[in-house]
């Protein structure tokens, strides 16, 4: 019989809230939805009870797939860790990405897989997901 060791994630986890359990629910199975205005036509991310462009609660959520690129809109690089867990992430690269496809739309992750020399504006990345736990997966980018 082979025993197995899980090991606990040690790093903080994304609350999920009503006002953004369909973003972690796709999140968690690996696609990006996002929540538009239905008055304005205006994606809202982070996602909220009410459009932060016009005030209408009339919104609705978008499935925009497992395929998600962008460019690295700006950044910055971490070389101590903030929060408990982060200790061997060093350096941290921790980018805000604009979709291709929506470049009205930013989302902020970190950039795994890449040293801080092969980052800068506008370099190109794909999100990935990083299973934390059985139920929560994070959007993350590595690069294109």
């Amino acid at each position: 019989m082979i025993e197995e060791t899980k090991v606990e994630y040690a790093k903080p986890i994304p609350l999920k809230t009503i006002d953004n359990a369909p973003y972690w629910d796709a999140a968690d199975r690996h696609e990006l939805v996002l929540q538009k205005c239905t008055s304005c036509n205006t994606y809202a991310h982070p996602p909220g009870p009410a459009c932060a462009h016009c005030g209408s609660q009339e919104l609705v959520w978008e499935n925009r797939g497992t395929e998600i690129s962008g460019t690295i809109y700006t950044y910055v690089v971490s070389y101590r860790p903030f929060l408990p867990g982060f200790e061997n992430d060093m350096p941290l690269v921790i980018a805000v990405v604009e979709l291709d496809e929506l470049p009205e739309v930013k989302i902020i992750g970190n950039v795994l897989e890449a040293t801080v020399e092969q980052i800068d504006i506008g370099t190109p990345v794909k999100m990935v997901w990083q299973d934390i736990t059985e139920d929560r997966a994070l959007p993350q980018w590595t690069l294109a």
